[in-house]
């Protein structure tokens, strides 16, 4: 009986155990820190997929490396199609949160309306300031604009670009020396704590 219950307890785990999908489109970096973490049972998740909308995404050999489940995103047809094959492969994983990393696609309201509030992204910012901007150029748009502090931010995904509901943002000091490339490497550290802190709170 004992032997029962103990098997039936690692099978309740399990079943807490939130599912989740990454997509990106590049080097998808933060994948090593979200590995790391349910490793070190910092997370109760499982990384079941991995997507990309680029057949030599770098993000793909990095999650083939760690073991996962990868796939390319056929992105022929319309943004619905497209998205639509998405969400059925999703469906297949029985996905509880979607991280996008990287992701170098605009969602269709289709997707995001069947995802609400299952979708996070992280931008290199502290939202709303530098919204819509991609990679150097908010960056460069920080220093350009003198400020001393920025970071970044974890929100969910919604209709208005870099306009969904903030979950939480960490801050780092911008130097007198800083360029664009410096400042990016500040900022990406805060987004790999950013982004463990966020699954987890999802996670709870």
């Amino acid at each position: 009986m004992q032997r029962r219950h103990e098997a039936s307890d690692a099978g309740c785990e399990r079943s807490l155990m939130k599912r989740l999908a990454i997509l990106g489109s590049t080097r998808g970096s933060h994948l090593d820190y979200i590995v790391n973490a349910i490793r070190q049972n910092e997370l109760s998740a499982t990384i079941n997929i991995v997507m990309s909308n680029k057949l030599n995404a770098p993000i793909l050999e990095r999650a083939k490396n760690f073991g996962l489940t990868t796939d390319i995103i056929d992105v022929t047809g319309t943004r619905e199609e497209c998205d639509a094959r998405v969400t059925a492969k999703l469906r297949k994983h029985s996905i509880d949160l979607i991280i996008l990393m990287g992701y170098m696609r605009i969602l269709s309201a289709d997707f995001i309306h069947a995802w609400e509030n299952k979708i996070i992204n992280i931008h290199p910012s502290l939202l709303p300031a530098h919204a819509g901007k991609m990679d150097l150029d908010v960056h460069r748009s920080v220093l350009a604009a003198g400020e001393l502090e920025t970071g970044c931010t974890v929100h969910y995904v919604t209709e208005h670009v870099d306009a969904g509901p903030i979950i939480l943002q960490k801050k780092c000091q911008v130097l007198i020396t800083d360029t664009p490339e410096t400042l990016k490497a500040r900022v990406q550290q805060c987004e790999s704590a950013a982004l463990i802190e966020a699954i987890r709170i999802f996670t709870i």
